[in-house]
């Protein structure tokens, strides 16, 4: 609305940018959509780590099959539709609702690797330290 009462004759598009981000914003945005690839990554693998160890199931009805028959096709799905998901919101970036699509995928991710690092037992974490300072 600022930009219409700063210029007058200037008819405001539906999707025009600069009501969603400057330049700076998409390059912050840019860093959001690379860790929710990240945190997708970091999911997978434990997912993988969680079912093999006969701890959990796959919780997706459409992954579930393949993550207990086929371990390594499961992560390439599943890394393969995150990935063009992203690529696709990144492409639509310039649109409010893409902009919080992003921002939910990656709390969702977020939160579900705070989920599967609580769920991991303490003890590792210490065996680990003790690895570590036994160096």
């Amino acid at each position: 609305m600022g930009d219409q009462v700063d210029n007058p004759g200037k008819k405001r598009r539906r999707f025009d940018t600069a009501w969603v981000g400057s330049a700076q914003h998409f390059v912050w945005l840019e860093w959001v959509v690379r860790a929710t690839l990240v945190l997708n990554v970091l999911d997978a693998i434990l997912t993988i780590f969680w079912i093999s160890s006969h701890q959990a199931i796959e919780a997706n009805p459409l992954l579930a099959e393949l993550a207990h028959q086929h371990p390594f096709g499961f992560v390439i799905v599943k890394m393969s539709l995150v990935s063009l998901g992203t690529l696709l919101l990144w492409r639509l970036r310039k649109r409010p609702l893409a902009v919080i699509a992003i921002f939910a995928a990656f709390l969702a991710y977020y939160f579900l690797l705070i989920y599967h690092l609580e769920a991991l037992n303490p003890r590792l974490f210490t065996r680990v330290l003790a690895l570590i300072g036994a160096r």
